[in-house]
């Protein structure tokens, strides 16, 4: 057993001392142990100190103490070995937190700040005190700092307070940094100023960090991100905390200023609405600018936009604005795109046929236009020329044009053309293959369309059985079929607006046959068959010109004939007169005989011809 130092020996001499008791006040006294070990607990959860000794034989009971700042004892916990009963000192700060086990393990519930001290275990036997310590620490991670009183906007080129960045409840006390953009922000000289202060909860003993940040920010540091950490120590070791970045709004001066046009079209055509917007790149950016409008000499005031609505090609030109100091400008060249069309001429236009209509569609436009026909909704390949109009002339036309590169600018105008004609008849018949029936056609030409009647002649009745053709380019064809028993005469009427005309056509009876003729023909076969008789018209032609020139040359020498055989029937006729009269019958013979051969010298003659 150790001795007890001197200023504890006297309680061991007390007349009537225990000698256990005394020999716990002597433990008591002895000096602190070095190389302690330590429980590192969290603030407010549970702190648990194992008695760090092994339980010797003849243990009488184990108690519990820490040491208080002037290394004074205080007891919290005594278990005795025999009665197994656990006894807690009324230490205040202690109630109803301790919790001592069967192996002298202690448990302190709600770990405090003031809990942060050193403990001791002491097992007693008759013989002999064992006291191992443990120190105690207590950690409280702090919260997660968050930047205060922000500025509501930074200036540039001035040095202002951008925010308080405050961690609360922190043991032990953390440190305080700054950062921007990720980067960490250390002090210099006027431009970035921090300043650290601690505080301490006497309560808690808890400490608050509050780190103050002055900055003098520049033009970029619009849209910077300021944040700032607390570094503090847990039990586990260095750990760290950031708070959600910040934000601010830089104001910076104009520098610049910039028009443009709205919307962002790459042309602008007569009749848009547009807008002139003038901006600058300071923040915050200028509200108000003078607009220069082509032709004013003033500018005028506005916000930052300038509307012009329906505008004209008059309009093009350049535009400028500026501050409203006009230290700052700029401009911007407008083009407003037009396109003119006009069709001589347009609308309804009547005409008739055979008539010439000279026809055109002129452009103006600021850029080169596309021009192109349309007749009854089919593109035409070339533009229209009537020389001579015919009934397929009629329609509908259009002249629409297009300005390139210019999106929706399109004119179009139209003429309607109508030709007009007076009926035109022309009637065929033919004998019908079955030698039964005759077909008669009457082929009508007009517009307006006109209106067809037969009648036969003479008896003047009306024939109402007739089959119509389709009515084309002006043309149709009225159709009969009859069966005459004798010669008949039809009779084909046509009227329209314009005039009545009527054609009559001779029709034998049945068992006559008669020429056939092509009824109706299409516009295809109408061609094929002009074409065809343009072919035997120009073969006819040719050989009446050819029959002509025979013609004259027999009449010439027919002439020559004639005059040679006058002579000589006068010299017969002399002769003949003084022949006596007994010969005048034989004269007659040979006159006859003369005749006869005249005529067979004129045969011969046209057999040569």
């Amino acid at each position: 057993m150790m001795e007890p130092p001197a200023a504890c020996a006297s309680c061991c001499r007390h007349p009537l001392p225990p000698p256990l008791l005394c020999l716990l006040l002597a433990t008591l006294c002895l000096p602190p142990a070095l190389g302690l070990y330590t429980v590192n607990a969290v603030y407010g959860d549970t702190i648990t100190m194992p008695c760090r000794l092994e339980v010797p034989e003849g243990l009488m009971f184990g108690k519990w103490k820490y040491e208080m700042p002037n290394e004074s004892p205080v007891f919290i916990a005594f278990r005795s070995s025999t009665k197994k009963n656990v006894q807690y000192d009324d230490v205040p700060d202690y109630r109803d937190r301790l919790s001592l086990s069967e192996n002298y393990t202690l448990s302190i519930k709600n770990a405090r700040i003031s809990d942060e001290k050193r403990f001791v275990c002491m097992l007693v036997t008759e013989d002999d005190v064992s006291e191992e310590p443990t120190l105690v620490k207590v950690f409280k991670q702090p919260s997660q700092p968050e930047i205060l009183h922000q500025a509501d906007f930074l200036e540039t080129e001035k040095l202002q307070m951008l925010g308080e960045c405050v961690s609360r409840d922190s043991y032990p006390e953390g440190n305080v940094t700054w950062y921007k953009n990720g980067r960490l922000l250390q002090p210099v000289g006027e431009a970035v100023v921090i300043d650290l202060q601690k505080t301490v909860n006497k309560t808690t003993g808890l400490f608050t960090m509050t780190s103050s940040l002055q900055y003098m920010p520049k033009k970029e540091d619009a849209n910077a991100r300021f944040s700032c950490m607390v570094t503090y120590y847990g039990p586990s070791g260095q750990k760290t905390i950031q708070s959600e970045p910040v934000v601010f709004d830089v104001h910076y001066p104009t520098e610049k200023v910039t028009i443009e046009v709205l919307p962002r079209s790459s042309t602008i055509k007569e009749g848009d609405n547009i807008t002139l917007k003038c901006s600058g790149n300071g923040n915050p950016p200028p509200q108000e600018f003078l607009f220069y409008i082509p032709g004013e000499t003033e500018g005028v005031r506005s916000s930052d936009t300038y509307i012009m609505t329906d505008v004209r090609r008059n309009a093009t030109g350049e535009y400028k604005c500026s501050l409203l100091d006009k230290s700052m400008m700029d401009s911007t060249t407008l083009t407003v795109h037009y396109l003119d069309l006009q069709l001589t001429p347009s609308g309804e236009v009547t005409k008739q046929i055979g008539e010439a209509l000279p026809v055109s569609c002129t452009i103006s436009s600021s850029r080169n236009a596309t021009v192109f026909w349309i007749k009854d909704n089919t593109r035409m390949q070339t533009s229209p020329s009537f020389s001579s109009l015919q009934y397929q002339d009629a329609g509908n036309y259009i002249c629409e044009t297009t300005l390139q590169e210019v999106e929706g600018l399109k004119k179009r105008k139209t003429l309607k053309l109508i030709v007009e004609g007076k009926p035109q008849i022309k009637m065929t018949k033919k004998t019908n293959t079955n030698k039964m029936s005759k077909t008669i056609v009457c082929h009508v030409e007009g517009f307006p369309k006109p209106a067809v009647q037969w009648t036969v002649t003479g008896s003047g009745s009306i024939i109402n059985k007739t089959e119509e053709t389709k009515y084309v380019n002006g043309r149709f064809s009225s159709k009969i079929v009859i069966a005459p028993e004798e010669n008949v005469t039809l009779t084909c009427i046509a009227e329209n607006e314009l005039e009545r005309t009527v054609t009559s056509l001779n029709v034998s009876a049945i068992s006559i046959p008669e020429y056939d003729e092509p009824e109706d023909r299409n516009d295809d076969n109408s061609e094929k068959v002009n074409d065809q008789a343009k072919l035997i018209v120009g073969i006819v032609v040719g050989l009446l010109l050819v029959a002509l020139v025979a013609g004259v040359v027999y009449w010439l020498y027919m002439k020559k004939s004639n005059d040679a055989k006058g002579k000589c029937e006068k010299a017969a006729a002399q002769n003949f007169s003084s022949l006596p009269r007994t010969a005048s019958k034989h004269v007659d013979k040979d006159l006859g005989n003369i005749e006869e051969n005249k005529k067979l010298e004129e045969n011969n003659h046209k057999s040569e011809t």
